[in-house]
C-alpha cells in the first residue's frame, strides 16, 4: 500500500530535523496551543500505536484505547490523555520510541488490505484511510515543529494524499458545525510540488479552489490561515469552506488567524 510508504516518508522527514536536537530543545513550546515538541511526539506516538493495534482486531483496539477514551469522556484535554500511556517517556527517549513506532506502524499497514475496515475512536475507517490519516497528522503536527525550528520542509507529491483527504471532508467540515452543506461542492484544482496538476469534483466557473496543493493542505489541516495563502477562491461555497475547513476528526476547531502561524526566523 503506497500510502503506508508515504506515511513512513513523512515520519522520516520529521525525524531528520530532530536528529541532532539537544535534550532541552524537546521542551520548547510551539505555536500550536503551546504544545512542546515533546507533546507533539507523544501525541503522534500514541495514535500511531493505536492505528497499528487496530490492525490486530476490534477487541485489541478497544482494550488499548479504553483508558484514553475514559479520560476524554471525563473532559480532560487530549494532551492530558496521552500522559498515562507515555508513563514519563519524554525527550530523546520519546523521540526514539516514536521513530521506531512509526516504522513498525508503516510496516504493518504496508501488508494490510487497503479496504479492510478498522475500528477507531470515532467512525470506523478503511486501512487505507487510517494510514492516510497518520500521514496527515504527522505532516500537520510536524508543521509546528518545522515552524519552531525555522526549517523549510522539502515537500513531495505525497502531499496529494492529504489534499485528497481535505477534499473528501468538505461535507464534514460543515456538518461538524451543524451547518448545511453548500451544493455543489467546489471544483478543486491543485498543483503539486513536482508541478503535477490534480483535479477533484466537477469543473465550474462560479465555484472553485485553485492553487498550491501544499497551501491547500495547510488550510484543511488548520496549520495556516487561508489569509496567509495565495489560494484562488470563487463562489460562496468555496469561501465558506476555506474559512472552516477541518480534515481531522473531533469537535470543531477554529483555524488560526492571519499571521498566527509562521516559520520562525533563525
Amino acid at each position: 500500500m503506497q500510502q503506508a510508504e508515504d506515511f513512513r516518508a513523512e515520519s522520516r522527514a520529521l525525524a531528520a530535523i530532530l536528529e541532532d536536537l539537544p535534550e532541552a530543545g524537546f521542551h520548547r513550546a510551539t505555536q500550536f496551543k503551546g504544545w512542546t515538541i515533546d507533546h507533539v511526539l507523544g501525541h503522534l506516538h500514541l495514535f500511531n500505536a493505536a492505528a497499528e493495534i487496530a490492525l490486530q482486531g476490534d477487541e485489541a483496539f478497544t482494550a488499548f484505547i479504553a483508558p484514553v477514551q475514559r479520560d476524554m469522556q471525563a473532559g480532560k484535554p487530549i494532551l492530558d490523555c496521552q500522559f498515562p500511556w507515555l508513563n514519563g517517556l519524554s525527550g530523546r527517549a520519546l523521540f526514539e520510541s516514536w521513530r521506531l513506532g512509526a516504522e513498525t506502524c508503516a510496516d504493518a499497514f504496508a501488508k494490510a488490505d487497503p479496504k479492510r475496515r478498522l475500528k477507531w475512536i470515532g467512525p470506523g475507517m478503511s486501512a487505507l484511510s487510517s494510514v492516510t490519516a497518520r500521514q496527515m497528522e504527522t505532516w500537520a503536527h510536524g508543521q509546528e515543529i518545522f515552524d519552531l525550528l525555522g526549517r523549510e520542509r522539502q515537500e513531495q507529491d505525497r502531499i496529494r494524499n492529504i489534499a485528497h483527504l481535505g477534499v473528501a471532508t468538505y461535507g464534514w467540515s460543515f456538518r461538524n458545525r451543524g451547518l448545511a452543506v453548500p451544493e455543489p461542492a467546489p471544483f478543486v484544482q491543485l498543483t503539486g510540488p513536482s508541478g503535477a496538476v490534480w483535479d477533484w469534483n466537477t469543473p465550474q466557473e462560479a465555484g472553485f479552489v485553485k492553487g498550491s496543493a501544499v497551501e491547500f493542505a495547510q488550510v484543511v489541516t488548520q496549520v495556516r490561515s487561508i489569509a496567509d495563502t495565495r489560494l484562488q477562491l470563487s463562489g460562496g461555497a468555496a469561501v465558506s469552506w476555506m474559512q472552516i475547513a477541518q480534515c481531522f476528526a473531533g469537535p470543531p476547531e477554529e483555524p488560526p488567524g492571519k499571521g498566527c502561524r509562521y516559520k520562525a526566523e533563525t
